[in-house]
């Protein structure tokens, strides 16, 4: 985290680039992802989408969106219907936290406000702690302590302090990430139209362990899940002014769109081809 950056997000996954890949496209947002250590990646909002607390391509007289709700918005987007948990990390001027996206379960998240008073739940950090397969017993203790009063810790102490914990799993950020300086190792995930992106992630979709929730009655009830849970989520989005949940649904909607006619394909060609 560049302590010089008043405004600031990444997105840690928990898995290996190439899975986080297909998917981050689907984002259609300019990041650079690399790998952060065994079984981790990063994405990293590239070049200076966030300024003033709003982001930078935001129209003329368009409302702000806090960097929080954008990031929370991507997390959860890139975890529906992913076997591996994403954690945002955001700051700005007032306050500093996280949200915690895995699966279908309702985020998780907490905050700090600037001087590094604790504004969270207490139960927000042990189920942190389960989601991510942490220490019950050292790494709750280390976590609990950052809902602490400290007068020593600001909020970005506290995410740093975070992080640290995370390092025990194997988590490394990549080497000059913290300077803000370009960093070894990444890659830009660039948008490749639909066409591509749908065939990549299907594609890369049924050569996985999720494979036989891709075709047959249980693709079908899932593609039927995300529908169903996508349309009130892009609803309460837009009622909200919230582009990042209401992209979460739309991508929901169009996961579960794209699941019934890539399973009506397949099953209409001879032997699945």
């Amino acid at each position: 985290m560049d302590a010089t950056s008043p405004v600031g997000a990444l997105l840690l996954c928990r898995t290996v680039p190439d899975a986080v890949r297909p998917v981050a496209q689907l984002l259609r947002e300019p990041l650079l992802l690399a790998p952060a250590g065994p079984g981790w990646s990063v994405l990293v909002p590239e070049g200076e989408p966030w300024q003033g607390g709003r982001r930078a391509r935001a129209g003329e007289g368009e409302r702000a969106e806090p960097v929080d709700r954008v990031l929370g918005g991507w997390a959860t987007a890139l975890a529906v219907g992913s076997t591996w948990p994403v954690l945002a990390l955001w700051w700005d001027g007032d306050r500093a936290g996280y949200t915690l996206a895995s699966g279908f379960r309702r985020p998780v998240g907490y905050v700090w406000l600037a001087d590094g008073t604790p504004a969270g739940e207490d139960e927000a950090m042990r189920t942190f702690a389960d989601r991510l397969g942490l220490d019950p017993v050292l790494d709750v203790q280390s976590l609990e302590a950052l809902t602490r009063p400290d007068p020593d810790a600001d909020a970005r102490a506290r995410l740093r302090g975070l992080l640290a914990v995370l390092t025990r799993t194997g988590l490394a950020l990549p080497a000059g990430l913290d300077a803000g300086e370009d960093w070894e190792n990444a890659e830009r995930v660039e948008w490749p139209g639909w066409r591509d992106a749908v065939r990549v992630d299907l594609g890369a979709v049924e050569s996985s362990r999720l494979g036989p929730w891709v075709r047959g009655p249980r693709a079908r009830a899932l593609a039927g899940a995300q529908l169903a849970a996508g349309l009130p989520l892009a609803l309460w989005g837009a009622a909200r002014r919230s582009g990042g949940w209401a992209f979460a649904g739309v991508l929901l909607m169009a996961h579960g769109a794209l699941g019934l006619a890539y399973d009506r394909v397949r099953e209409g060609r001879p032997g699945g081809e």
